[in-house]
């Protein structure tokens, strides 16, 4: 018997529940009132100018011509190798074409007597501080994703 109770109470709560429903989106349908129609400049917007076309080349192509400095259509040893030899002649500092442990840890070098403020050759706890790398923190709004 209590089973029935309880189908009938629940048909009676979707029933009304229903009703509520039609009730209240009839409510809705008196409220909206139709849109003007938009003025005739409005509704139809001027053409648009085409927009300019990119370029054809992809990266290697672009890199390519990066490399191939007298535009001959190929790329030298020399050419291929010139970044290379740019920056190995930045480190090799006394011009001899061998690069030395010195040179090569030039940066290093400097942030050592800089930190070595005593001047004694080596570095105390504090001293050595200064030598640590400070890198910037990445905000969040950056984004690194790979297109």
């Amino acid at each position: 018997m209590t089973m029935v109770w309880r189908w009938a109470v629940g048909g009676i709560a979707v029933t009304l529940l229903v009703a509520a429903a039609v009730v209240v989106s009839g409510d809705d349908e008196q409220e909206t009132a139709a849109l003007p129609e938009p003025p005739a400049a409005i509704a139809a917007p001027a053409a648009l100018p085409e927009p300019p076309q990119a370029s054809e080349a992809t990266r290697e192509e672009k890199r390519f011509r990066r490399y191939d400095r007298d535009r001959n259509a190929s790329v030298s040893r020399e050419e291929y190798l010139r970044a290379r030899r740019q920056s190995f002649d930045r480190f090799d500092t006394d011009g001899n074409g061998v690069l030395s442990f010195a040179e090569y840890a030039v940066k290093q070098n400097a942030r050592f007597d800089d930190a070595d403020a005593d001047r004694s050759g080596e570095l105390v706890a504090a001293e050595f501080e200064k030598t640590r790398t400070v890198r910037a923190a990445k905000s969040k709004a950056e984004c690194s994703c790979a297109d």
